[in-house]
């Protein structure tokens, strides 16, 4: 089997077979094959595409290049969420503990931030002394004990991704549906979930900025996971603002604690409950997402919910005193309100400006080496449809430098869009795909 072989074959329309897709995976990975033989065949995929065979195969192809994890050992079914990113999202924090209480074992491999804020795993070591850094037996012990843990990623899940995306950064070959998807699903299958729940982000600050890119990326990545037999949905949810109120990794354990307790923001709730909801169907601790919903909701009600996000504090190091006493949280220097200077009503947030604000403050990583700085970030104060007064606090920037204050004060006031006339909410929810179809809202 020769390179260049597969190369014309894509390069004039033709579908690679399965032996031709492992064939370049492997030898990529390996480094038998080139860049620049890889990198033709990646523009030859990007104007041809691939089929939904072809983009399944690639995917497992990626999964099979490395270590995949062998989740049999824990009872019940697996269910995993992945969110594609943006800004203020701290689902798992909720998502976990409320879905563990409900019976279902949530085994979650998550990573660290580069961008915006910190990810799961630096929000959750806002908790003093909570550790990923265990092995698999006894990550695998933890959810079978408690039904929840969560675990950091192992470099050897899926390395012809990591390789493959790096060729694809910089050949201009990142933006096609197959290759975003089977990037994606490759180290969501890796992690051995039975089932995979997708909250596939639109808006000013996702990834796809375009509601209908959504979708047909979420109906890519669910055909992946049905292909290959994980049972697989997509929620397509909006991300034109951010999601809840607080921006900055100790900030958002506080509001995520808020939430177990049943005082979070509406729109994160919402979501929550709504993801949710589908994992409990998959899990198969629900007959639908009416009866899912309302299990939820009694687990917030009861703390039960709360009360798990302590025993997997615990279980891996933590101080469960922290999910009592928000004050033993990392405090900041400066806590300043940013002062509207017009009066209206809220028609835009420019979410993407709202997470480089609070990069500046050093919530985010900037390159992998970047140090995170848990105690800053920024809170809003007024969301989108909101009136504001002149004069009116619009949101908080919480900081340990003054100099890098003033930048993301600045920086706030200007994602703000306010103008006179009444604007109405966007709806959170904009659509489901399943293996039967897609449904919009």
């Amino acid at each position: 089997m020769r390179m260049y072989d597969l190369i014309m074959k894509k390069r004039d329309g033709d579908e690679l077979t399965t032996e031709e897709i492992n064939f370049f995976v492997g030898g990529y990975t390996d480094g038998s094959i080139p860049d620049y033989q890889v990198s033709a065949l990646l523009m030859a995929i990007y104007f041809q595409k691939m089929n939904k065979r072809e983009t399944a195969d690639l995917t497992m192809a990626m999964v099979n290049s490395g270590d995949t994890i062998d989740l049999s050992a824990i009872e019940g079914v697996k269910v995993d969420k992945h969110s594609t990113g943006g800004v203020g999202d701290t689902t798992t924090l909720i998502l976990g503990p409320i879905v563990a209480a409900a019976g279902v074992p949530v085994a979650k491999m998550s990573g660290r931030g580069l961008g915006h804020t910190g990810g799961t795993i630096d929000k959750l070591e806002a908790f003093e002394g909570f550790s990923v850094a265990m092995s698999i037996e006894k990550f695998m012990q933890n959810v079978n004990g408690v039904k929840i843990a969560i675990g950091g990623q192992t470099a050897d899940l899926a390395p012809a991704d990591k390789k493959l995306y790096a060729l694809r950064d910089v050949t201009a070959t990142v933006d096609n549906m197959s290759l975003i998807a089977g990037s994606i699903m490759s180290k969501k299958i890796a992690s051995g979930a039975d089932a995979i729940v997708l909250d596939i982000k639109t808006g000013s600050g996702a990834f796809m900025k375009n509601e209908d890119d959504a979708f047909e990326l979420a109906r890519e990545m669910v055909d992946i996971g049905n292909n290959v037999g994980r049972n697989t949905i997509g929620v397509i949810t909006d991300m034109d603002q951010p999601l809840g109120f607080a921006v900055g990794n100790a900030l958002e354990v506080k509001e995520a604690i808020d939430t177990l307790k049943g005082e979070g923001p509406e729109d994160l709730t919402e979501l929550c409950l709504t993801l949710g909801a589908h994992m409990l169907v998959l899990g198969k601790k629900a007959k639908d997402a009416q009866e899912a919903r309302k299990i939820l909701k009694d687990i917030i009600k009861s703390g039960k919910g709360l009360q798990k996000l302590r025993e997997l504090v615990v279980a891996q190091g933590g101080n469960p005193a922290y999910v009592d006493d928000a004050s033993l949280f990392p405090v900041p220097a400066i806590v300043e309100e940013v002062i509207s200077n017009v009066k209206g009503y809220v028609k835009a947030i420019k979410a993407d400006d709202i997470g480089r604000a609070a990069l500046v403050l050093g919530a985010g990583r900037e390159t992998k080496e970047s140090i995170i700085d848990l105690a800053v970030g920024i809170v809003l104060h007024k969301k989108i449809g909101d009136f504001v007064k002149k004069g009116e606090a619009i949101a908080t920037i919480y900081a340990n430098d003054a100099q890098k204050q003033k930048i993301s004060t600045k920086m706030v006031l200007d994602a703000y869009e306010i103008v006179q006339e009444e604007i109405k909410a966007k709806p959170l929810i904009k659509g489901i795909v399943t293996k039967d179809g897609i449904t919009r809202y």
